[in-house]
């Protein structure tokens, strides 16, 4: 429970919040139906209104506020700079209805975005459009609906899912009318090479390739992967939410990935979290590319930049064009780092993980223990005690720290997914290890420390199951 007031708890009757000029018109009545009596809201002063929001702010955890190691999210600093570029008038005012003519700033900021996209994930191609990664896979997947409907084989109707990609991929192809079939991971954590090519028939639409997975490890054999599919007469997507090992590195397009969406937050530094707002670019190869969602900026033989809907497009993903102030942080971001800032973006990021990893592997098993990307897994059960990820996790809080990702992926058990990213500094991160270590200690010494954790946070444990069935966002006796 918090110890901060409630704003009712709070109000004194009679007290102003607001002052308000004399009206200069004459006054109409509302409605009698918009008008009561006793509204209920509280009446305070407008520092106060300010003090308990503040106060009640300071009691959430963000990056800004320290480390965040959550795995597969991604939760990277974001450069102040990259915010005040977005809040420029000239592009925090524009109207989304404005003609070509007035635009041509934000669209010469939209073309050279899809064009260093295509460039950095080899891509022939590049749609702004869909406003989340999830919509991204759900983008990819329609248009290779369309691809093959347009090739006379709709009947093409099976997407192999590996038992290591990101959670949302089952529910994409779902959604997008396809049969999702699971294939299972190998010994060293890559897609075992013979559940694909049993399932290589066809039926076969594609496969849905997250790379680097989410065991934090590079598929080893993805050429081998893809020229399976594609003799099968099938497709590869790759989901592309942890190119921020790759960039400046690898490129998915040479790799034999046909469509690929970004996450501009894991990769580009813009916000993430609160379920926005997000983006999430597709690439295409060329012959995809007439099959992406418009309208995607054109730039013409006068340097004039013009809106385009491709030639077979599935349509709009998204009202206008996209989530058009996080194309500008992320635009900001490639830009300030440039080619070589965002290959040393990536190779920090895959250094501080295996540093981590390192670290911590002789008292949290790793079970595929061989060089990481920018992420690991390990098992949240310190020296073979009965801790828990969740005890781990828990206990964490009391630390300081955010806990990493929990229970994910599924096929390790008790599951940590830690990513420190490319912006923590190694005394950050000798911080975070100290205490794992005393975490492990306690685990063994003093066991229900763990099990009764966090101790020192405004909320203690809740019955997460119970919260998620009964759900209650008010205090008893509060109004409802």
């Amino acid at each position: 429970m918090t110890d901060i007031p409630t704003l009712y708890e709070l109000s004194v009757p009679g007290r102003p919040g607001t002052s308000l000029p004399d009206c200069d018109v004459p006054p109409a009545p509302l409605p009698d139906d918009l008008v009561r009596a006793d509204n209920g809201l509280p009446e305070l002063s407008e520092p106060e209104v300010v003090r308990h929001y503040l106060h009640l702010s300071q009691r959430n955890y963000g990056v800004d506020g320290g480390f965040y190691p959550l795995g597969s999210c991604t939760m990277k600093y974001n450069p102040k700079i990259n915010e005040r570029l977005a809040r420029l008038p000239g592009f925090a005012g524009l109207h989304p209805l404005q003609d070509e003519a007035s635009a041509q700033g934000a669209l010469e900021l939209m073309h050279r975005l899809q064009e260093a996209l295509k460039r950095i994930g080899g891509f022939a191609g590049m749609t702004l459009q869909p406003a989340a990664g999830a919509q991204g896979e759900l983008t990819a997947l329609l248009m290779i609906r369309a691809w093959h409907a347009n090739r006379g084989e709709p009947g093409r109707d099976v997407i192999l899912i590996p038992d290591s990609a990101h959670g949302t991929n089952p529910a994409s192809a779902t959604m997008a009318g396809f049969v999702a079939v699971e294939v299972p991971s190998d010994g060293r954590g890559n897609v075992d090479i013979e559940a694909v090519s049993a399932a290589c028939d066809d039926r076969l639409a594609g496969i849905m390739l997250t790379n680097p997975t989410t065991l934090g490890l590079f598929e080893e054999r993805i050429d081998e992967v893809a020229a399976l599919v594609h003799a099968a007469g099938g497709l590869v997507y790759g989901d592309g939410a942890n190119m921020n090992a790759l960039t400046g590195i690898a490129r998915p397009g040479d790799l034999g990935v046909d469509l690929m969406h970004f996450n501009l937050h894991k990769t580009f530094a813009t916000p993430h979290g609160g379920g926005g707002p997000g983006s999430g670019p597709v690439g295409a190869s060329a012959a995809l590319a007439p099959y992406l969602p418009g309208p995607v900026v054109e730039m013409d033989g006068d340097g004039r930049y013009r809106l385009e809907t491709p030639a077979r497009s599935i349509g709009r993903m998204c009202a206008f064009h996209g989530n058009f102030g996080m194309l500008v942080r992320a635009y900001a971001s490639i830009a300030g780092h440039g080619d070589s800032g965002l290959k040393a973006n990536a190779m920090a990021a895959v250094l501080n993980a295996n540093y981590l990893r390192v670290k911590l592997r002789d008292r949290y098993p790793v079970p595929f223990d061989r060089t990481c990307m920018h992420e690991f897994v390990c098992e949240g059960r310190p020296d073979g005690t009965r801790a828990r990820a969740l005890d781990v996790s828990k206990r964490l809080m009391d630390y300081g720290f955010h806990p990493p990702t929990n229970y994910f992926p599924l096929i390790v058990p008790e599951a940590l997914m830690i990513e420190p990213t490319e912006t923590e500094t190694l005394a950050t991160l000798d911080a975070f290890v100290a205490a794992m270590l005393a975490i492990a200690d306690e685990a063994r010494d003093r066991p229900d420390l763990l099990h009764d954790a966090p101790h020192t946070t405004p909320v203690r444990r809740l019955d997460e199951v119970r919260a998620a069935r009964e759900l209650r966002v008010a205090e008893p006796g509060d109004p409802e």
